[in-house]
């Protein structure tokens, strides 16, 4: 939907900057959105122009207002007809913007050209092949005869004056042959029944630990486990999470019942050379943590000799208050003994501020860093992990398409062709 005014008179420059139209969906009035200087809709699209110095500031500005980014483009791209300006066609703005439904995006129906960068060169990912997972192993053990494993260790993870309770939790499945590697899942099986009288029903936690266990002897799995809690809708009463509830209270010796290991989606590359970017919230860090350990501790370095880690890898993490940064003494001291193969950015929502004033998320950094991360992404040996909470998404996508857009890229196409190459992994709840 075009907006009167929005673009009326616009030249592709403004203050001596390039200048973008945005169009954006979802935001509606209200007292915060009274302070801007663009129209608001309750549904509908509304254009923004934006010049190019402005477009991180906005974009995390657009996002904290509730609004999401369905298409960036250069004020060049629209066309004259007649003597009057007009936006791009419509059914391609359209389709533009079905395939960010969700925050996620969905890939269109129709083939997107290939994308160029600043001089014309195709961009590199096109090139990367799907890595083949035929020997991952899956299903080794299932719900209807799951492994019993014991609980080797149940230790906290918040420090003092942190928020909720996280706890790092160790399983010995010597007795079993359950196998795993970096970036997959296992399945807990919680002792009871439901509320329907039927036995309960399994969660699944992503694996903490590397393929050989946090003590290199291929004889444990670990899991980071944060204890669900929230409020009832309708009575208020404080609920807590089954399954999460009896992990973060196992004591050295119980009995666990576990199913898998289960998922593809997140494995690392083989490639010891790759360039590996993490975003993760809480307990999203679970299998940053595993790829972490097999990169860079001493211990499985020496286990896997055909793996020696060269290349870089950058991790921002968010969480709510310093006690709350997981694993924070294992991290800095990566960060500290490689400090040129890995990089750790902290996103403190209830101690930082973004530029704005506003609390700072992973997705204010991530706008922060857009730049330098969009020039990460077009290395075909980049791989990008996302894990944790799902809200994170759209701003991720909203500051990237800002970035992608300085060089004409369309974000939600090239994002499709990062996938289909195997290099765009996504695990939220």
């Amino acid at each position: 939907m075009y907006i009167k005014g929005a673009v009326e008179g616009a030249a592709n420059t403004e203050s001596g900057s390039r200048v973008f139209l945005y169009e954006v969906v979802g935001l509606g009035q209200s007292e915060e959105t009274d302070k801007t200087n663009y129209p608001i809709r309750n549904s509908g699209s509304v254009f923004i122009r934006v010049p190019y110095n402005r477009m991180n500031q906005e974009t995390r500005r657009i996002t904290r207002l509730g609004g999401k980014i369905v298409s960036i483009q250069p004020l060049n791209a629209l066309e004259h007809l007649n003597g009057k300006t007009s936006t791009v066609d419509a059914n391609s703005e359209a389709e533009t913007a079905s395939s960010q439904a969700n925050g996620k995006a969905t890939p269109v129906a129709e083939q997107q050209p290939k994308q160029k960068d600043k001089q014309g060169n195709t961009m590199t990912q096109a090139k990367a092949k799907k890595e083949s997972h035929a020997d991952v192993p899956v299903n080794i053990y299932r719900p209807n005869a799951p492994f019993v494993g014991k609980c080797i260790s149940n230790e906290a993870l918040v420090k003092e004056d942190g928020i909720g309770i996280v706890q790092h939790l160790k399983f010995d499945i010597s007795a079993g042959d359950l196998r795993y590697i970096e970036g997959q899942s296992i399945g807990i099986i919680p002792p009871g029944v439901d509320k329907n009288g039927k036995p309960e029903k399994i969660r699944l936690y992503s694996i903490a630990s590397t393929r050989h266990g946090d003590d290199v002897d291929d004889k444990t799995v670990s899991l980071c486990v944060r204890q669900l809690e929230y409020k009832h809708p309708e009575s208020g009463e404080t609920i807590y999470g089954v399954c999460s509830t009896h992990l973060c209270f196992l004591k050295p010796g119980d009995d666990v019942k576990i199913t898998g290991p289960v998922g593809k989606e997140m494995l690392l590359p083989s490639d010891p050379e790759a360039k590996v970017i993490m975003m993760g919230t809480g307990t999203g860090i679970a299998p940053m943590r595993a790829y972490l350990w097999r990169m860079f501790k001493d211990n499985e370095r020496a286990a896997n000799p055909e793996y020696q880690f060269k290349g870089f890898a950058w991790l921002i993490f968010g969480v709510p208050t310093t006690p709350n940064i997981l694993y924070k003494e294992e991290l800095e001291e990566i960060q500290q003994k490689y400090p040129e193969n890995f990089r750790l950015t902290y996103a403190i929502s209830r101690e930082q501020k973004n530029p704005e004033g506003g609390r700072m998320y992973i997705q204010d950094r991530v706008a922060e860093h857009a730049d330098e991360l969009w020039n990460l992404i077009k290395d075909e040996k980049t791989h990008t992990y996302i894990c944790g909470l799902r809200g994170m998404e759209d701003g991720i996508d909203a500051a990237l398409s800002a970035a992608a857009a300085k060089e004409g890229v369309t974000w939600s196409s090239y994002q499709k062709d990062l996938k289909k190459a195997g290099r765009w992994h996504v695990e939220t709840y």
